[in-house]
């Protein structure tokens, strides 16, 4: 579980970008944080995970408060954590059997051998076996954000960042990419976070939700929750389009 307490973020004395934000991610759980672009969602993931440092407040993981650790405290805990980026970020030199041992080759104090059975274990899993020996270009984008979670979860991380895990790819691929990070999360009891703006993700695989708006943290709930909530700023976001407005007039008739 990761919790937020009171998280501000100051980029100088005129620029409030997060102001008062807390919440809870659940293990087990898709917790989804959405807003529109500008809302300050990348600038909490990137709190979370320590690539920035609130200016106040507390961050616990299951009860261990990252902004108070040491560096070494702090190193460890990154070796918790799983990382899905926007553009896949593979390394294009390696083979996707050596992109997802990269991490295993890094912190992994295993035998090559065993390295290359849980890199091939991860593989199957996200049913890319048979693609081991191909290079990143030489497979569809879609594979490549399943090679990315292979990665992601080669070192068995408690805690699962995907920051718009969908960008670029056609909403089946999309529904894909959601279906199997939430099995994922379920299967290894993870904490997933997942930055997003897809409308199609939210109402899917979204267990847990935080809203945020303008820096502030407006809303949370779940998927089922969002069609009977009567925050304005919530409903301006998730309702904006015409077949959205028409799903939800259908269901609370």
């Amino acid at each position: 579980m990761i919790e937020l307490k009171h998280i501000y973020k100051r980029f100088d004395d005129d620029n409030e970008v997060l102001h008062d934000i807390s919440g809870i991610f659940e293990n087990g759980k898709t917790n989804l944080i959405i807003g529109q672009s500008g809302s300050g969602k990348t600038v909490l993931m990137k709190c979370i995970v320590g690539l920035l440092e609130p200016s106040s407040g507390e961050l616990l993981y299951d009860g261990r408060d990252f902004l108070t650790m040491g560096k070494q405290e702090k190193l460890l805990l990154r070796r918790e954590m799983g990382m899905i980026f926007q553009s896949a970020a593979l390394f294009d030199s390696m083979t996707v059997l050596e992109n997802v041992m990269f991490p295993l080759d890094m912190f992994s104090h295993d035998t090559l051998r065993d390295r290359q059975r849980r890199a091939m274990f991860c593989l199957d899993r996200v049913n890319l076996k048979d693609a081991a020996d191909k290079y990143p270009g030489e497979i569809s984008g879609g594979m490549q954000k399943r090679v990315a979670i292979a990665r992601a979860i080669a070192l068995n991380p408690q805690y699962l960042f995907c920051d718009e895990p969908n960008s670029g790819l056609d909403p089946v691929t999309a529904l894909v990419i959601d279906d199997l990070i939430q099995s994922i999360t379920h299967e290894f009891n993870m904490t997933t976070l997942i930055n997003t703006h897809d409308m199609n993700s939210v109402m899917g695989i979204g267990e847990n939700i935080l809203f945020i708006h303008q820096g502030y943290g407006e809303w949370t709930g779940t998927k089922d929750d969002i069609m009977t909530a009567t925050n304005e700023k919530l409903n301006d976001f998730i309702f904006a389009s015409d077949l959205f407005k028409k799903i939800r007039e259908n269901i609370t008739k």
